[in-house]
């Protein structure tokens, strides 16, 4: 079984900011999944019921999520591997 275990001198500030990050990884994760997955369905039910919305409204949407994504494979996250 492999194990391991993460130290921290919180007296250290940056110790304590490295401590912050891992301790919060989790809620960014879900934030993150909430934002990727939840969000863009959410937008899109709100355009397609108000009747002045456009073509173009959706593809800026689809822009912006793009880029999200674009983004997060930058940086080799995979949300679907951390949020189980």
């Amino acid at each position: 079984m492999a194990e391991a275990i993460l130290k921290f001198n919180l007296s250290d500030p940056d110790d304590r900011v490295e401590f912050e990050r891992t301790s919060k990884s989790l809620d960014m994760a879900l934030s993150l999944w909430e934002f990727g997955y939840n969000t863009k369905k959410g937008f899109e039910r709100e355009l397609e019921s108000d009747e002045k919305t456009t073509d173009r409204e959706f593809e800026l949407l689809d822009k912006v999520y793009q880029k999200f994504w674009d983004i997060l494979n930058e940086h080799n996250i995979n949300i679907d591997s951390i949020v189980q």
